[in-house]
């Protein structure tokens, strides 16, 4: 099957229904608006508030899908040299997300004028703007700057591991490895997916590096070349003992919902039916909602803590109005993640831009702390 699988409407849909509900459950979890809307849908709120946050190994599964279809569709390195394919995913990661932080930071210096609430972050710090920047926040013990930028660290840390694996398998000498090299680096994938799933992601001081998430990312990896295998059923076995003896040794939701994404993915692009989509079908709004995810769930923090502080000032107290806050922080989360997308996230950056723009979340954050001490 043609490597083009990987980019079928179906996978952007997937992403933008992941989209919608980190955004709603951040919008559950961070209040106050949905603390006074509760009242309204309780069970929603709590869906929300508890179960939302499993969309990210929906985001965890797929990345992985689309790393093993740019990366290794074959299973051997397609990429020429690691360095360069670390640097190239540092860069377009990192300057939509310092354009995005840039704003949050003035928005929350502009929202702690106004309303005290755990929800607000704090005045940023210089080591704290650096980490940031860095994407080093959590392994150094710095608060992040935004809610959820924490998964943008470990994409990249994914995303390299990755890299380092099928580099290290093709740098090894002699004859066997240059032959079986593509068996020997998905062993080594099935083996950090083990390891993964059936003891870093039980230990809870892991989640700040990439061994914690990897069985989630690697079952992605497994279901790709699952769809392009002749025959799935060794894939589909690899992927349910994996993901079943994970959840047999300690269940935990999150590896359930990963497990039954990739088993989904596999199911859905082997349809040729599914593969024939159209990005012009009813769903094309999904579709494009999809490839501007990324750049949703880096803006949507300060847009919902703007609008919450909006709402709170002027009606404090009122449910339905509350309740039309939150669709409206959704809406406008939206159009601003659009915003960044065509703006930023879709043309080439460079490191110039990058340095240019980590910068500038370093400055803009000392000048917020600044101004707001002189004050």
């Amino acid at each position: 099957m043609s490597s083009a699988t990987s980019r079928t409407p179906l996978i952007d849909m997937v992403k933008g229904l992941a989209c919608i509900t980190i955004v709603w459950h951040h919008l559950a979890f961070y209040g106050p608006m949905s603390d006074i809307a509760q009242p309204l849908a309780p069970e929603l709120m709590a869906w929300l508030y508890d179960f939302g946050r499993m969309a990210v190994q929906v985001f965890l599964v797929v990345g992985g899908y689309l790393a093993a279809a740019s990366l290794a569709p074959l299973g051997v390195a397609r990429f020429d040299h690691a360095g360069n394919a670390i640097a190239k995913r540092f860069v377009r990661l990192v300057v939509p997300y310092a354009v995005a932080l840039v704003f949050t930071v003035v928005v929350a210096a502009l929202v702690r004028l106004w309303m005290v609430h755990p929800s607000v972050p704090d005045e940023p710090t210089l080591a704290q703007l650096l980490a940031n920047a860095l994407l080093l926040q959590d392994i150094v013990g710095e608060d992040a700057l935004s809610a959820g930028v924490w998964y943008v660290a470990i994409d990249f840390q994914l995303f390299t591991l990755s890299v380092l694996v099928w580099a290290g398998v093709r740098a090894l000498p002699g004859v066997w490895a240059q032959q079986h090299g593509a068996v020997l680096a998905r062993a080594l994938i099935v083996l950090g997916v083990a390891a993964s799933l059936w003891f870093f992601n039980r230990m809870a001081g892991f989640d700040m590096w990439a061994l914690y998430f990897f069985g989630a990312y690697g079952l992605g990896m497994l279901a790709y070349w699952a769809v392009r295998a002749p025959s799935p059923h060794g894939w589909l076995a690899a992927i349910a003992l994996l993901g079943g003896a994970a959840l047999a040794l300690d269940y935990r939701g999150r590896v359930a919902v990963a497990l039954v994404t990739a088993l989904c993915l596999v199911f859905a692009l082997r349809s040729a039916r599914v593969r024939s989509w159209s990005e012009a079908a009813p769903w094309g709004p999904l579709v494009r909602l999809g490839q501007m995810a990324y750049s949703v769930f880096l803006v949507h923090f300060a847009v919902c803590l703007l609008v919450n502080a909006v709402v709170g000032i002027l009606w404090p107290d009122s449910p339905v109005v509350n309740a039309i806050g939150m669709l409206l922080a959704f809406v406008l989360s939206l159009a601003a993640g659009r915003w960044l997308y065509l703006r930023v996230e879709q043309h080439v950056p460079s490191w110039s831009t990058a340095l240019r723009w980590q910068a500038s979340l370093v400055g803009t954050g000392l000048l917020v702390t600044l101004s707001s001490n002189w004050a």
